[in-house]
C-alpha cells in the first residue's frame, strides 16, 4: 500500500527535516526537495496530496533569492506557503504547530493516516524486488541498527541472493567483530563473509589528519574491498548500504552548507560498478528502530548504540596512530561498561570517547606524564538532526575517571563534552 505523501519545498528553512519529522508523527509521509523541482520529477513522486513551501533565512542563494519552480505553483495541489523572514517561520509552540500541519494535511489535502512501519516493509520489499529482480545483492554488514535492518528487508526480499560481508577495518569497538560474526553467522545463519583488512585500512589512514579526507578514504576502501569480495562471487550487481535520511541533508543541500561527508553518500569511485540498494534512505534513526521491530529483530540489535560508518576513526582525531586508537578502544569499552553499571544503557540515546591528537602535562606514578586526554561524549536525541547532553552524576564521572586514567596506556586526562548540537555535531570529525 503506498502512503500519501506531502512534499516540502526547501526555501532555505532551517526546520525542514522537524517538519518532515512532525507530518510523519501524524501518520502521513513526508519528504523534503529542492525548490527547483522539475514537472517530470513531480510526476514520478507517488501520492502527493500537498505542498508545503517552507522558507527562511537560507532563501538567499548566491546573491538571488529563491522560489519554487512553476512547476510545483501550476502542479494543481494545495499548497501551504510559510516564509516569515524576520521571525520564526514556524510557532515555536509544538502543539499550535501540529495543528496548523493536522489542518492542512488532513482538512486541506485529504491525506490519510497511512504511514507506517509495516507499510513502509511491504512497500520497499516491492520496489527491491522490482529493482533488483533475480540477481543477487552484496551487503556491507557492520552489525549496527541500519546495515541489520537492510540486511532484514533483503532477506524478506529475495532470500538467499543476499551475501552479507563484514569486514574488520581495525576501527571497530572492542569486541564488535567477534560479535558481528557470532550473532549473524552463528544465530542467525546468515551468509556472512568476514574480511580482516584492518592493515590495509590503516596504512592507507597513516598521516591523513583531514576529517573530510578520512572519511572518503574509508567509504572508498571500503566500495574497493566490496568490489574485490564481489568478484569472488556469481552475479552480484547491487550494493546495498544502509544509508538514512539524516546522512543524506547533512551532506548538503541546494540552500544548505555540508555538515560532514558521509561514507555511504558520496567519494565512491567513479569506477563502482555496483547499482545501490538504499531502502532506507528516506528514514530517520527512530523511523529504522520502528523498522526493525516490526521485522522481529531481537530488541538488543535494534536499540544497539549507533556507531559511524567510519567507526573509531572519527574518535581517533587527527592523523590515526595505532597507539592512541587502541586507548579509544579501550577508553570507549570502559565507558559502556560503566554505563551499563549505572542503569544508563537504554537510556541515553549515544556514548562515547574521543582521544584528540594533542597531549598535556599530568602526574602519574609521582612522575611528570605527557599523554593524552580521553574526552566523553554522552547525548540524548530523536532523530539524530539536534541532541541534548546528557547530565551525568558526578559519583559515575569520577568512576569512569579513574578506570580510564589507571587503565588505559598513554592517557592522564579525562574531559566532558557539554555542547549540544547545534552547535557541536554528535560526532567531533
Amino acid at each position: 500500500m503506498q502512503q500519501d505523501m506531502i512534499l516540502i519545498i526547501d526555501l532555505g528553512s532551517e526546520e525542514n527535516a522537524k517538519i518532515a519529522r512532525e507530518i510523519r508523527s501524524l501518520g502521513v509521509y513526508s519528504e523534503i526537495h529542492p525548490h527547483d523541482l522539475t514537472a517530470d520529477e513531480l510526476a514520478k513522486l507517488p501520492n502527493v496530496k500537498g505542498i508545503i513551501l517552507n522558507g527562511g533565512k537560507n532563501r538567499i542563494v548566491d546573491g538571488v533569492e529563491i522560489d519554487a519552480s512553476d512547476a510545483i505553483y501550476n502542479c494543481g495541489l494545495p499548497i501551504m506557503s510559510v516564509d516569515h523572514k524576520n521571525e520564526p517561520a514556524w510557532p515555536q509552540d509544538d502543539a499550535i504547530r501540529l495543528d496548523a500541519i493536522r489542518g492542512f494535511i488532513f482538512d486541506v489535502c485529504n491525506a490519510q493516516k497511512n504511514w507506517s512501519a509495516k507499510n513502509f516493509i511491504d512497500d520497499q520489499i516491492e520496489l527491491m524486488r522490482q529493482q533488483i529482480g533475480d540477481r543477487k545483492v552484496l551487503l556491507a554488514l557492520s552489525g549496527g541498527v541500519d546495515s541489520s535492518v537492510v540486511a532484514a528487508l533483503l532477506v524478506k526480499a529475495i532470500g538467499d541472493k543476499l551475501t552479507c560481508v563484514h569486514v574488520n577495518h581495525g576501527l571497530l569497538r572492542k569486541g564488535e567483530p567477534e560479535e558481528v560474526v557470532r550473532v549473524f553467522r552463528d544465530e542467525l545463519g546468515a551468509n556472512l563473509i568476514y574480511v580482516d583488512a584492518v592493515g590495509r585500512f590503516l596504512d592507507k589512514l597513516a598521516g591523513v589528519s583531514d576529517p573530510e579526507e578520512k572519511r572518503k578514504i574509508i567509504g572508498a576502501e571500503f566500495i574497493r574491498v566490496f568490489e574485490e569480495e564481489a568478484r569472488k562471487l556469481d552475479g552480484i550487481e547491487f550494493l546495498g548500504q544502509g544509508t538514512i535520511y539524516p546522512d543524506i541533508l547533512e551532506s548538503g543541500t541546494k540552500t544548505a552548507k555540508n555538515i560532514k561527508s558521509h561514507h555511504n553518500v558520496g567519494g565512491l569511485p567513479e569506477d563502482l560498478q555496483f547499482e545501490l540498494v538504499e531502502p532506507l534512505k528516506m528514514l530517520f534513526k527512530d523511523e529504522v528502530r520502528e523498522v526493525g521491530f516490526e521485522l522481529g529483530l531481537p530488541e538488543g540489535m535494534v536499540q544497539r548504540q549507533p556507531f559511524p560508518g567510519p567507526g573509531l576513526g572519527v574518535r581517533c582525531t587527527g592523523a590515526i596512530t595505532r597507539d592512541r586508537l587502541e586507548a579509544v578502544r579501550e577508553s570507549d569499552a570502559i565507558l559502556r561498561e560503566e554505563f551499563a553499571k549505572a542503569g544508563l544503557q537504554g537510556k541515553v540515546w549515544q556514548y562515547f570517547t574521543i582521544v584528540p591528537d594533542f597531549k598535556s602535562t599530568g602526574v602519574k606514578n609521582n612522575e611528570r606524564s605527557f599523554e593524552w586526554p580521553v574526552v566523553i561524549r554522552a547525548v540524548n536525541t530523536v532523530d539524530a538532526m539536534t541532541a541534548t547532553v546528557e547530565e551525568l552524576d558526578w559519583s559515575t564521572l569520577k568512576k569512569i575517571t579513574d578506570r580510564i586514567i589507571s587503565e588505559v596506556d598513554g592517557v592522564n586526562r579525562v574531559l566532558y563534552d557539554v555542547t549540544p548540537k547545534p552547535t557541536g555535531t554528535i560526532e567531533w570529525e
